[in-house]
């Protein structure tokens, strides 16, 4: 089968198309063919071991894991002697580990609890837009966010992958949502839900004098005291993105229990399906900016790392021409 590999830190130069062993499930795993995958910030952090602390997970001189790609969205080719949960024939999606990356493929092997059936109003390009970058919206604002009914809850980088998510979910949790963006996405931002958006070339949501009660922040471009300044007293900030180590290590320092990073996310069996319950209602619907094929994962990622897609990069994989 077809798979992109790396074998050497870098640019997304070091990124080949190559022909590879097909896996082989262990007893509770599927194999999906794959359909469609989609690229996420954790690709490129990965590819070019940046910051420093990726290479602790992924080796130091070279990558454990050669492969990338987290999100899976295809139909089950084979099942593992214990699987319950599947059979061949299913279309299912769901994400991957971080630590075993593998969707740019035409196959990939997968826990079956890290799968779901994928939901029929769907197309597969939109389901593998869904698993990471909706697992960290959720997280973020649940987890770390402490998000409740009736807040006011201010989503900085509501544009991108992580952000389109992050405003819908906020919304189906019964919240009041500004989302912050350029210019050119903010009719989109208020198509998905947001009830105000505020231009961050024009304003400044920090110098508003709104206070709000969550800040989920998908870009982290801001300071402590930035945030503080547009926080509620009890209000709670949650940063799942960083531009900078000094602004990472600024949060981690100074942030204190109201400010601080989000864990990175992990897929779990009940988050993909309450995401799905929201997928199926209708209350999220992902946003696709691109799509490439799986020989121009290269490109998807050069465009990701330009930090202006407008929600989801996806990737699609044809099979012998289908």
């Amino acid at each position: 089968m077809k798979a992109i590999v790396y074998t050497k830190y870098g640019s997304p130069d070091v990124l080949q198309l190559k022909e590879v062993e097909k896996p082989t499930t262990k007893d509770k795993e599927v194999l999906v063919k794959i359909y469609a995958s989609s690229a996420n910030p954790a690709d490129w952090h990965l590819m070019r071991a940046e910051p420093f602390l990726a290479r602790l997970e992924n080796g130091l001189l070279k990558p454990k894991n050669p492969r990338l790609g987290a999100d899976i969205a295809g139909r089950v080719e084979a099942v593992g002697r214990n699987v319950t949960q599947f059979q061949v024939g299913d279309d299912v999606f769901g994400g991957m580990p971080l630590n075993e990356l593998g969707s740019f493929a035409e196959y990939v092997c997968a826990n079956e609890d890290a799968l779901a059936l994928k939901p029929a109003r769907l197309t597969f390009e939109q389901a593998a837009a869904v698993p990471l970058a909706a697992f960290t919206a959720l997280q973020g604002l649940r987890d770390k966010g402490q998000i409740q009914q009736g807040q006011k809850v201010l989503i900085n980088g509501a544009s991108g992958g992580v952000g389109t998510f992050a405003v819908q979910i906020a919304k189906s949790f019964g919240t009041e949502v500004t989302g912050v963006c350029s210019t050119r996405n903010l009719d989109m931002v208020r198509s998905i839900g947001a009830d105000h958006v505020i231009d961050y070339t024009q304003e400044d949501f920090t110098q508003t004098g709104q206070r709000y009660d969550l800040i989920f922040d998908a870009v982290g471009n801001r300071s402590v005291s930035d945030y503080q300044r547009a926080l509620s007293p009890n209000g709670i900030c949650a940063v799942a993105g960083f531009t900078s180590l000094s602004r990472l290590f600024q949060v981690m320092l100074l942030g204190g229990q109201k400010i601080g990073l989000m864990e990175t996310a992990k897929g779990n069996k009940k988050d993909l399906l309450f995401i799905k319950e929201l997928l199926e209602a209708g209350k999220v619907v992902p946003v696709i900016d691109r799509t490439y094929p799986l020989s121009d994962v290269p490109e998807a990622i050069r465009y990701l790392e330009e930090g202006h897609a407008r929600g989801k990069v996806a990737i699609t994989v044809e099979h012998n021409g289908k």
